[in-house]
């Protein structure tokens, strides 16, 4: 799935700009910390009861992660240190969305499935997000997971995009990351920051950014020490960019080990902030009133369905002007968790019989379905609300929307009709009768 990068972020109506005074952080490239002692524990114990032992990888993070770079490259170096061990990931990453999203989709999408490691990587689609919020859902994922499973450990890793390198190349960490580095502080967790190393390279004029790989002898060599980093000064090419971002995690490895003591159950320190999201939840659809009629899709029958299944179990679609979705929590935040694509439509998002805001499920980005997430408020009074979800019938120009991306409508029929698709709700709190 292609990242929308900061960007979509500010779709969602979560993300506020960033504060400027926000203390950066020194760049440096790995914090040890107090390492990763289960991990490690187990790999080196390469058989357990004479069976080979299994460990376990999850990969929390947005399109960069997604990337068969790496996210793979790394489960391949642990494959290599430890052979006697059977390593598996578990690929949670989702093009596009940050811990805004993956706060509330760690339970389902990584924490059911037992891993051993946690790698998170939010640094670049956080990069619009306020300080607070980072720390209050990178917080909120900590103790999820430590709560779950206290033997898990947790790894926090930084990316980059073009536009953080100067930054970084004069000593300081971007926003995102220094937000992050605060909740690493408080627990103990180790970081690793991919692109100390680029920065640098970068700021001595040795990077291309926004370029293909070369192809011929002739072009590898009028790059001379040169390195094509991305196609897109985002996405790094698997070959080049990736590869120097698995460097970072195996120059900070020994660092890592070295501080690394006997295995040991994480236990929950107080919050770092009394706001935090350990309470999100990703709650069914199918918990809330649907219109008469509606009734999550079949993925048997259903394309969409069957393309989200696995990170929305129950999907429904809205289709007539009129049809509303209506339900109560007791919390403090809560968004919905959609499909957008070339049939999104208009929503009236109600939250506590105030004046309905109205959403448009299409943007800029909508030649494709992704996933999403539609704001309904956040920060709210830890009391019941109740929220009501209209598909209206209003209609508004697709073509005109794709245009600023110098998009284009390749099919009409595609974008002909204005649906609506959610599939969850993200609540911090709890759902209500």
């Amino acid at each position: 799935m292609r990242s929308l990068l900061c960007a979509l972020l500010f779709t969602c109506g979560l993300v506020q700009a960033a504060e400027p005074d926000f203390p950066l952080v020194d760049a440096q490239e790995c914090r040890p910390r107090a390492g990763l002692p289960n991990f490690l524990g187990k790999s080196q114990l390469a058989f357990g009861s004479g069976a080979r032992r299994e460990v376990k990888v999850g990969y929390l993070g947005g399109s960069i992660t997604a990337q068969p770079g790496w996210r793979v490259k790394s489960l391949a170096f642990f494959q290599q240190s430890y052979p006697g061990v059977k390593f598996t990931e578990i690929n949670a990453a989702i093009g596009g969305t940050g811990s805004d999203l993956g706060v509330f989709r760690v339970q389902q999408d990584v924490l059911s499935k037992q891993p051993d490691l946690l790698f998170v990587e939010f640094a670049v689609n956080d990069g619009g997000a306020a300080p607070d919020q980072i720390i209050r859902c990178m917080e909120g994922i900590v103790r999820q997971a430590w709560r779950t499973n206290p033997d898990c450990d947790i790894c926090f890793v930084y990316t980059l995009v073009e536009g953080m390198a100067p930054g970084i190349a004069d000593g300081k960490f971007q926003r995102s990351a220094s937000a992050m580095e605060k909740v690493a502080d408080h627990y103990g967790i180790p970081t690793v920051h991919f692109g100390l190393e680029v920065a640098k390279l970068s700021k001595a004029g040795k990077v291309l950014w926004k370029a293909p790989l070369p192809k011929t002898a002739e072009e590898r060599a009028a790059l001379g020490d040169k390195v094509v980093f991305a196609p897109d000064s985002v996405h790094p090419h698997v070959e080049t960019g990736h590869q120097m971002y698995l460097e970072a995690i195996v120059r900070s490895w020994p660092a890592i080990a070295r501080v690394s003591g006997k295995p040991m159950k994480h236990e929950l320190p107080a919050p770092l902030a009394a706001g935090n999201f350990e309470q999100a939840k990703l709650i069914s659809i199918a918990a809330a009133k649907l219109p008469a009629g509606v009734a999550p899709l079949d993925p048997t029958k259903d394309a969409m369905a069957r393309s989200y299944s696995n990170r929305l179990p129950a999907l429904v679609r809205l289709t007539q002007p009129g049809q509303a979705i209506e339900f109560r929590f007791k919390g403090t935040h809560c968004a919905v968790y959609d499909v957008v694509g070339p049939a999104g439509g208009k929503v009236a998002v109600t939250l506590d019989g105030a004046a309905p805001k109205v959403a448009t499920r299409f943007d800029s980005y909508c030649t494709y379905p992704r996933l999403s997430t539609l704001a309904v408020g956040t920060q709210l009074p830890d009391v019941v609300h109740t929220v009501r979800l209209e598909l209206l019938p209003d209609a508004f120009d697709k073509a005109a929307i794709l245009a600023q991306r110098k998009e284009k409508m390749d099919k009409p029929e595609r974008f002909a009709d204005r649906h609506f698709s959610p599939g969850g709700l993200l609540i911090v709190g709890e759902l209500v009768p």
